[in-house]
């Protein structure tokens, strides 16, 4: 079995299932009960919090945990804006947002709120110029992912930083759910970012956990009201052993980053070189500025999800570029907002990697993809 899914999600680190385990079985009080049990489970939930938040150069009173990516989109696209109504109500975010930023969006927009889509430049990047025109007196928000979920493009974080420096009115919501252990921390995680979201199941912990960044100072209204856990930002009691697990995950992950980097980019290069080979192949993602571990490519006439399951029956897993649209039968949202016409865009598939992959397995593929492409060839 060949794995190349990493963008959906990772396999958990057999020290990040550990954690898991020895904290419920043996740390399982509330953190808010004030009893022994509870002090205890609220020594580690803090010092969970410190190592994130050390691992990522923040203060852990900057760390906020959640159950993922999704709710954490919703949480700061929603708590930002209602939060900043008097300050008004035109929110910005690039056409090529995971879903969770832009049904957000769009949400907004029904309940009054003004919605612009920044949009991307053919390669998949953000346009700074034309997201500085859309920049109005009453802009209270701009989100912005990292590093785009379909096709691996690295977004102009700094230079969207240099635009907004001037403006300390206008808060700056970074996605970093698919950039984080994966690309250098100070490429998505400026000073200028006021707000980041992050999954641990991206970086080999467990679904069902997450955490946002919140910059010391910045006001945010709570999605989730009850107990008034999490400095009273986001009440549920805590996922302890989910928690713990994601810090584990992230030091591990981010003691490998600079080898994860350089063999995902190795593999990368090698699959690229010759997919390019292939006279009815498109390619997708690039090398430079591209995230090192994603490559999305179609065969001109095929659509994706033939090539998945072809490829699945021979044991190798690969997605059609997003796994939250894929069931769906969409086209890549993010092809079709650089103006890629649909009927291409539908053909898109994407490789993911991880330090699990190795060479042998790349020859494979490409063994296996070359018996692919002739077999499909009847119906392009």
């Amino acid at each position: 079995m060949i794995y190349l899914d990493n963008s959906a999600t990772t396999k958990p680190y057999p020290e990040s299932l550990a954690t898991y385990t020895e904290v419920a079985s043996k740390i399982w009080g509330n953190p808010s009960s004030l009893h022994s049990l509870g002090s205890q489970a609220t020594r580690l939930l803090e010092a969970s919090r410190r190592q994130i938040a050390e691992l990522l150069g923040k203060s852990s009173s900057e760390i906020f945990f959640t159950s993922g990516g999704t709710e954490g989109d919703n949480w700061v696209l929603k708590g930002v804006a209602f939060e900043k109504i008097p300050f008004g109500k035109h929110i910005i975010v690039s056409n090529i947002e995971h879903p969770a930023v832009k049904e957000s969006a769009l949400w907004l927009q029904s309940q009054g709120f003004e919605i612009n889509f920044a949009p991307v430049d053919k390669a998949g990047f953000v346009d700074v110029d034309k997201l500085a025109e859309l920049i109005r007196p009453d802009t209270t928000l701009i989100s912005i992912m990292a590093v785009n979920n379909e096709i691996g493009s690295i977004q102009p974080i700094q230079k969207i930083s240099e635009l907004l420096a001037d403006k300390p009115t206008i808060s700056f919501h970074v996605d970093a759910v698919q950039a984080v252990t994966k690309i250098p921390t100070a490429a998505y995680l400026t000073d200028r970012v006021d707000f980041a979201t992050f999954s641990s199941h991206k970086f080999h912990g467990l679904r069902g956990v997450g955490f946002v960044y919140i910059k010391s100072g910045k006001k945010i209204s709570p999605l989730l009201t009850g107990g008034g856990q999490e400095s009273d930002k986001r009440s549920t009691t805590e996922n302890l052993a989910g928690i713990a697990a994601t810090a584990k995950a992230l030091r591990l992950s981010m003691e490998r980053q600079e080898a994860f980097a350089q063999r995902t980019a190795q593999m990368k290069r090698i699959l690229l070189e010759e997919l390019q080979k292939y006279p009815d192949v498109v390619i997708f993602s690039d090398m430079e500025n591209f995230a090192p571990h994603i490559l999305t490519f179609g065969i001109k006439g095929v659509r994706g999800e033939v090539v998945v399951h072809a490829f699945e029956d021979y044991e190798i897993y690969i997605s059609t570029t997003s796994a939250c649209s894929s069931k769906a039968g969409k086209p890549a949202g993010t092809l079709i907002a650089m103006g890629v016409e649909k009927s291409l865009a539908q053909t898109a598939v994407r490789i993911s990697l991880d330090l699990d992959n190795d060479m042998s397995q790349m020859e494979q593929f490409l063994t296996t993809f070359k018996i692919i492409y002739e077999k499909t060839r009847k119906v392009r």
